[in-house]
């Protein structure tokens, strides 16, 4: 009897401590569960928080800006002002000279030009003088070159890595040569009006390792656009000429030809935009037809933007923008003369010399404004809303507030 009341008892002891065994477990994954659904929800918090930023960061919009530096500069009359890198390229017939953000003029270049051909690529220039045969090699540090031809320049493009191609004027052949920036030809080619036709347009990619030239020529009573696009590379080497690909276009002039980067090339034609895609063999992605002349085209970054007379009332100006990373169209309407537009990552500036329109690709306004002095260049300083003012005295750099 003592036996059984013995075990009894070492039963039931031994059933508490699995009891208690069991609870604390149960209480190590319920405090384990609830230490998950903790992190969840903080994740929850955190991440609508940051969806609540970038909302409000998008819609938010801007009425004034504060000059956040300043910097004298003096100009003479006649001088134009471009973009080059984070610095500012100053020109005239007389010379050109290159200014960092603080003012300090990093190189300087006389010559004697009178009607000024510009070509520029990232942070690299080359300048040349129509019907001239010199040509000058610059990027935002320091000039790279001078190049001479033996015949009239007509046409300059230029590559990142300091390449030229010009296209240059003979008696009855046009002759499209490839500089590097020691002045050396490394390539040359020719064109005849009656076989390839005459180069109307021509761009470089950034790599310099592709040449895309726009050909005008009559076949038979009818005008045509051939599209020819030159690899300088390996692959080229593979290729009659490096001539790699070819399109043709009917009853269709095209004016203008560019480079977004390595892989992107386009062809804006007076009824149509074509885009391309590849680093070696470019083939034609992507065409859109319009009906109207336009008055200007814009790139950057993955857009394109054609600006048309408005088919509205209420506004001037309607901008098409293709982007070539998605696909999409947008069309904008805004009734402001500009002197220039450029893009962001995800919006766009319109703005001449008084005023300016800051947009998103969503349609939002950010900012529209008068500028406090006559402007004769805008450009962007990094991703968020500061941007470099060049004025006649002064460059100044603006947070939008």
């Amino acid at each position: 009897m003592a036996d059984i009341r013995s075990y009894m008892k070492e039963k039931e002891k031994r059933e508490k401590r699995e009891k208690k065994q069991i609870d604390y477990k149960e209480k190590i994954a319920r405090h384990k569960l609830a230490a998950v659904y903790r992190v969840l929800l903080i994740l929850l918090l955190l991440a609508a928080f940051a969806v609540f930023v970038v909302i409000q960061y998008k819609r938010r919009t801007y009425t004034d800006y504060d000059i956040v530096a300043t910097s004298p500069r003096e100009v003479i009359s006649d001088t134009t002002d471009v973009k080059l890198g984070s610095s500012v390229l100053t020109y005239s017939k007389d010379g050109a000279h290159c200014t960092d953000a603080k003012g300090n003029v990093v190189w300087n270049q006389t010559f004697e030009i009178q009607d000024v051909i510009l070509a520029r690529n990232g942070e690299t220039v080359a300048i040349g003088e129509y019907n001239g045969r010199s040509i000058y090699l610059a990027d935002s540090e320091k000039l790279l070159g001078q190049i001479t031809t033996t015949m009239p320049i007509r046409e300059l493009a230029v590559s990142e890595t300091g390449n030229v191609t010009a296209v240059l004027a003979d008696t009855d052949v046009t002759w499209i040569n490839t500089y590097d920036s020691s002045g050396e030809m490394t390539r040359e080619g020719r064109s005849h009006m009656d076989d390839a036709g005459y180069p109307m347009a021509i761009s470089v990619s950034p790599n310099g390792e592709l040449l895309l030239v726009a050909y005008v020529y009559v076949d038979a009573g009818i005008l045509k656009t051939k599209l020819g696009f030159y690899n300088f590379g390996l692959v080229g080497s593979n290729y009659s000429d490096g001539l790699v690909s070819t399109y043709s276009y009917t009853d269709m002039v095209i004016p203008c030809v560019g480079f977004l980067d390595n892989d992107t090339a386009f062809a804006v034609g007076d009824n149509r935009l074509t885009i391309f895609s590849g680093a070696h063999v470019p083939e034609e992605e992507e065409g859109h037809l319009y009906d109207r002349e336009i008055r200007s085209v814009f790139s950057g970054g993955n857009y394109i933007g054609l600006v048309f007379l408005s088919n509205n009332n209420e506004n001037r100006y309607q901008l098409k923008v293709y982007d070539t990373e998605s696909g999409k169209v947008s069309d904008f309407y805004f009734d402001i003369d500009y002197t220039d537009i450029f893009f962001g990552r995800d919006n766009f500036v319109i703005y001449n010399e008084k005023e300016c329109q800051i947009m998103t690709m969503d349609g939002i306004e950010k900012f529209y404004g008068p500028f406090s002095k006559t402007v004769r260049l805008m450009a962007p300083v990094g991703n968020g809303y500061k941007y470099l003012l060049i004025t006649d005295d002064s460059i100044d750099t603006i947070r939008l507030k």
